[in-house]
């Protein structure tokens, strides 16, 4: 049995990837990379070796999901939200093809490529989070949602986060300047406290949009599954991952069970999103004063109705050419009968 030590370095990746297999470990630290203690066995394909091939199915199994939820976000033409949300969608199945070709070795990692590959999912990873918590006030309608200034406001300021971490992430690995492999703290900060700021935010801002611009509080539910979806996958990934490893003699690890527990809380996302828009259209903060507006106009059509129910007979009748009563605006009185007279002369 392995002999496991848990290590959590502040802005350095070397006790992390000792536990899980990253896919920036092999060109982060030392030349040679960070090896972990206990990772996935590799299996032969067609003379190639694939690692992680768990991982792998459940890649393959999220991006299907992925591709059905953005499918029914898309054809709900007049959700709040609609556009805004498929763009993180767009970016989290972009993540997990990366992802998937990454770790599982399909793009090799004596490849010269395979440090801007990396740059670009863990651009794509932090972006992914800042479109996610961008989505957490649309619907307090800062800006009505839909609109370019929404949409592109998200897109524009998402590609440049992607834009700022893929910089920092490229120029760790080639060393550019101060940046360095053996000192990675500025991509740190990116992938762990930023990440986590941008989760934090959005989880809070939907509790308060529940709270205070929905009647119903079920969507509190979903909120609170994918935050201990997500939760337990980071703990079961970083923390218990060599555990996991040995105890299973190494046919998953701890990077399988953070990739379900990511779907799940992306699945809880989307059915948040959905439970949120699918009778209600127009959540917003100002939502129950639209209640309210009906609810006076409503009153207004009862009183009407009761009115004429307590006319007799005689009184609802008026005859064919009758005058009827004044309904223009500014017409009064003699002003209105003569333009009537002048109407209908007979």
């Amino acid at each position: 049995m392995v002999e496991i030590t848990f290590e959590f370095d502040a802005f350095s990746f070397d006790g992390i990837c000792r536990t899980v297999p990253l896919t920036l470990c092999p060109i982060i630290g030392r030349d040679e990379g960070i090896v972990p203690v206990c990772y996935s066995r590799n299996v032969e394909l067609a003379d190639n070796l694939i690692f992680q091939p768990a991982t792998l199915i459940i890649d393959v199994v999220a991006i299907v999901m992925v591709g059905f939820m953005t499918y029914h976000i898309r054809s709900k033409y007049t959700a709040v939200g609609r556009k805004e949300m498929v763009t993180f969608f767009y970016l989290y199945l972009l993540t997990l093809i990366l992802e998937m070709l990454l770790i599982t070795g399909i793009i090799p990692q004596s490849s010269p490529a395979y440090q801007w590959f990396t740059a670009v999912q863990l651009g794509l990873v932090t972006s992914s989070f800042w479109c996610l918590m961008c989505n957490g006030f649309v619907g307090f309608q800062f800006a009505e949602d839909g609109t370019p200034l929404s949409v592109w406001s998200i897109r524009i300021s998402s590609f440049l986060i992607f834009l700022l971490t893929g910089f920092i992430a490229i120029a760790t690995f080639v060393e550019l300047g101060s940046f360095s492999r053996r000192s990675p703290g500025a991509l740190w900060v990116f992938y762990i406290i930023i990440n986590g700021i941008f989760f934090i935010i959005y989880v809070i801002s939907q509790i308060v949009l529940v709270l205070k611009s929905l009647d119903d509080r079920w969507p509190l539910g979903d909120i609170l599954f994918g935050f201990c979806f997500f939760i337990f996958g980071q703990v079961l990934m970083y923390i218990f991952s060599v555990i996991i490893c040995d105890s299973v003699k190494h046919y998953i690890d701890g990077t399988f069970f953070n990739t379900v527990c990511t779907l799940l809380a992306v699945m809880m996302v989307y059915k948040y999103w959905d439970s949120i828009t699918k009778e209600d259209l127009e959540f917003s903060v100002g939502t129950k004063q639209n209640v309210w507006d009906n609810k006076e106009l409503m009153a207004d059509d009862e009183l009407d109705g009761n009115h004429r129910n307590s006319m007799t007979p005689l009184q609802q009748y008026t005859p064919p050419f009758a005058r009827p009563p004044s309904q223009g605006p500014g017409q009064y009185g003699p002003q209105y009968h003569q333009q009537f007279d002048q109407q209908h002369p007979f």
